[in-house]
């Protein structure tokens, strides 16, 4: 990168990130060694190169969505996980309705 690694970076603008995630998708590095190098955390990178992705495929779109179907997106796909986990939450209770708790055992 072309930042100096003496010197922390107080700001990571929108064009310093894009630096940092050109390095990954070309193989320069790796989401924990850039995170190390830069005092970030593996997960920060990971929200920024979701967020690239996402981005990127959207401009991709014939018709591109508008930004507020895009921020809506991630809420979409957690309610749909959290509906699956209801469902399967449902359907292990009824499985195990034949095998009650013993005694003494709690329900947690």
């Amino acid at each position: 990168m072309t930042d100096e690694p003496n010197e922390p970076i107080q700001r990571w603008t929108a064009k310093r990130r894009l630096t940092l995630l050109m390095s990954l998708l070309k193989g320069e590095t790796t989401c924990a060694e850039a995170a190390r190098a830069h005092g970030l955390t593996v997960g920060e990178i990971e929200e920024w190169r979701e967020r690239f992705f996402t981005g990127a495929e959207n401009a991709l779109r014939a018709r591109p969505k508008d930004e507020e179907a895009l921020k809506e997106e991630p809420n979409k796909k957690l309610k749909q996980k959290s509906g699956d986990l209801v469902v399967d939450n449902d359907v292990l209770r009824e499985a195990l309705k034949p095998y009650p708790l013993a005694r003494g055992t709690s329900d947690v």
